[in-house]
């Protein structure tokens, strides 16, 4: 088997900062500032809840989520939650907490949910040995109730695309067209970055859905994992992305 090799991004900001330069995908992309306290104060004033993220995270670590309430601010980070009455506390915590780490504040999206349990998509994009860019598969992380990720990591169970749409009340129409649209847009932003860097070979979207069916890219991952996948009862999905990433060294 041949030596992996796939470029890796770890910076959230310059991932985003490359979807936004793209006219096509733009518009998919929640609004994202680097964390200061002026971006932080035009956040505030713009949407009822924020996320707090570090540019170089994974695994849904280290995410705190502000909202906005009628005589202050509550923050959740896991399931600990605190509360600040004005900006000025605020500010300092999360000065705290981040330390010399950047970190990025993101317009809160709130996520449909499958029988009571928010979720989002990520849509797995491979290059073959052809220069090609396919959409291999799509699942769900449903996240655990009272955290703030998604993650498997953090708690959450994935879930196959279409029972998870069907529990989230989707029709059978629905969901084969929402499918078709994730899978383009997978291989759109496979495309966008190759005009930045020739080196991908693999890409992890996570695409929330919104409780009105609007699709929103909330990172990009340049060193997904799908291993979850292989403890599912049908392992046909974790196969074909096995396969594929065998061509350029992935051996799970």
């Amino acid at each position: 088997m041949p030596r992996y090799k796939s470029s890796s991004i770890k910076s959230k900001w310059r991932k985003t900062k490359w979807l936004l330069q793209q006219p096509q995908l733009r518009h998919y992309v929640p609004r994202t500032l680097l964390f200061t306290r002026t971006n932080l104060h035009t956040m505030l004033d713009d949407y009822k809840t924020v996320f707090f993220k570090p540019t170089d995270g994974s695994g849904g670590s280290n995410i705190i989520r502000i909202k906005w309430k009628p005589k202050g601010f509550q923050t959740q980070l896991n399931r600990t939650k605190n509360f600040y009455t004005t900006r000025k506390q605020l500010h300092s915590k999360l000065s705290r907490h981040a330390g010399k780490r950047s970190y990025l504040l993101q317009k809160g999206i709130k996520l449909a949910k499958t029988k009571g349990r928010p979720f989002d998509i990520r849509v797995m994009v491979q290059k073959t040995n052809q220069g090609e860019w396919v959409s291999t598969g799509l699942f769900a992380k449903i996240g655990r109730q009272g955290k703030v990720a998604t993650n498997y990591n953090q708690g959450g169970t994935i879930g196959y695309f279409k029972p998870t749409m069907l529990g989230a009340g989707y029709s059978s129409s629905d969901i084969k067209e929402r499918e078709a649209q994730l899978k383009q847009l997978g291989v759109a932003v496979g495309y966008a970055f190759d005009s930045h860097n020739r080196g991908f070979r693999e890409l992890g979207l996570d695409v929330a859905i919104d409780s009105k069916g609007i699709p929103w890219i909330l990172e990009v991952n340049t060193r997904p994992q799908f291993y979850p996948l292989k403890n599912m009862s049908n392992r046909k999905l974790y196969r074909r992305m096995v396969d594929i990433g065998k061509q350029y060294g992935r051996k799970k």
